[in-house]
């Protein structure tokens, strides 16, 4: 039997984890409506980010499960806060009126990644709560944690990758740059 007690803030914890929530939430959707935009644009960089949208839900979900193991209620205007945060990024000036602007994949991966890090940011800070508070798994949280390095490092990939996509200019785009005058 384990001894420790479970002296975590619960009504903290419950504020951290739901705002976590509902940035989860954004990067689900987010994640999702990137492989899905792309996928005629650029089937590589879709195929590439599918998976990682997949596991982005899968770790909303053990989320979910973390705080009820936790008791942490589901604060639902959260969640709803997050899905409005996610559209109205949409919005954005991005350069184009009416099409996509090829600036969209380079911002919305960068985006993303932000999305990350600060995901890996809580598993990390649950982690370090585990020595007060019995009702967390370690190796979960472990799990958690090298899987979102992972997505870091496949994030920060294509978002190189996409630096030539988005600035090099080639002979369809334009014409070369033009070399400065000193």
């Amino acid at each position: 039997m384990d001894d420790r007690p479970n002296r975590t803030d619960t009504n903290l914890l419950g504020i951290y984890l739901n705002d976590h929530l509902a940035g989860s939430t954004l990067g689900v959707d987010r994640a999702r409506m990137l492989a899905d935009a792309e996928s005629e644009r650029d089937p590589e960089l879709a195929h590439a980010v599918r998976p990682v949208a997949e596991e982005i839900a899968e770790d909303r979900a053990s989320l979910l499960q973390i705080m009820q193991s936790l008791d942490v209620p589901v604060r639902r205007y959260k969640i709803v806060a997050g899905r409005l945060a996610e559209r109205a990024g949409r919005l954005k000036a991005n350069g184009r009126l009416v099409r996509r602007s090829p600036l969209t994949p380079m911002l919305e991966l960068e985006l993303l990644r932000l999305g990350v890090e600060g995901k890996a940011a809580g598993w990390r800070t649950l982690r370090r709560l585990y020595d007060a508070d019995t009702r967390l798994d370690p190796a979960q949280l472990d799990k958690l944690l090298e899987r979102a390095h992972r997505q870091l490092d496949t994030l920060e990939q294509l978002r190189v990758r996409q630096i030539a996509e988005t600035f090099l200019q080639t002979d369809d785009r334009t014409t070369a740059p033009q070399e400065s005058r000193s």
